[in-house]
C-alpha cells in the first residue's frame, strides 16, 4: 500500500519511524531541519556548531526510535531536544571560557607552579599530536595561520591558492581540533 508520507501527521510518522520506516524519518527530517537550524543558529550565533547540534538531534532520534516515549506532540519533542542541545553547548563554551580567562590570567600573574607546567607540556603535546594528524594541507596552513602568524592573504600567495581556501581550512582544521581536544581538556584539567 503506497500513501504520501509527505501527507501525514507527525503522530503517524513517529509512529511509522518507530517500526524502522526509513521514509518517515526522511519525511521529519526534510519537515524540521531547517526550523530546527534556524533556532539554534539564532541562540549560539554559529552556524557550524547549530548545523552540528541538530544533526545530533535526528541522530539521536533515528537512534533511539524505539525507545523514545514521548508525552507531548512530537514538534516540541523536537524543540525541546535542540534547546537541550543547545543549553549544554553554551554551558560547556561557558566553562571552556572561564578556564581559557583562568589559564590567561594565570599565565600573566606569573604565578607558574610545577604542576601547571606539567600540565601546560601535556596540553601542547596533546595539540601538537592532534595537529599531526591533520591532512597536510590542512596542517601546513592551520601552522602559517597559528604558528607563524601569517594572515589569510599572506598565506594565500605563499601558496598560490585562494584566501576562501585558505580560510576554508583554517576554520575546517579548528573544528577538528575542538572536537578531539575537548574531551583531552577535560580529562587533563
Amino acid at each position: 500500500m503506497m500513501f504520501d508520507y509527505g501527507a501525514l501527521p507527525d503522530d503517524d510518522l513517529y509512529l511509522l519511524l518507530q517500526k524502522d520506516d526509513s521514509m518517515a524519518y526522511t519525511v521529519i527530517y526534510h519537515r524540521y531541519f531547517e526550523a530546527l537550524y534556524i533556532h539554534a543558529a539564532n541562540k549560539l550565533r554559529d552556524k557550524d556548531d547549530a548545523k552540528d547540534l541538530v544533526q545530533e538531534v535526528f541522530v539521536g532520534l533515528w537512534n533511539n526510535r524505539k525507545g523514545i516515549n514521548i508525552t507531548s506532540n512530537f514538534k516540541s519533542y523536537l524543540y525541546t531536544s535542540i534547546r537541550n542541545k543547545v543549553l549544554d553547548r553554551i554551558s560547556h563554551q561557558q566553562v571552556a571560557s572561564r578556564y581559557a580567562d583562568s589559564l590567561q590570567n594565570f599565565i600573566i600573574s606569573n604565578q607558574c607552579v610545577t604542576d601547571h607546567l606539567v600540565r601546560e607540556r601535556q596540553l601542547i603535546k596533546i595539540i601538537d599530536d592532534q595537529v599531526a594528524q591533520l591532512p597536510d594541507k590542512m596542517r601546513a596552513i592551520f601552522e602559517m595561520s597559528r604558528k607563524e602568524s601569517l594572515s589569510h592573504k599572506e598565506i594565500a600567495e605563499k601558496l598560490n591558492i585562494s584566501e576562501l581556501t585558505v580560510k576554508k581550512q583554517v576554520a575546517n582544521a579548528v573544528r577538528i581540533l575542538r572536537g578531539k581536544l575537548s574531551v583531552n581538556f577535560f580529562l587533563i584539567f
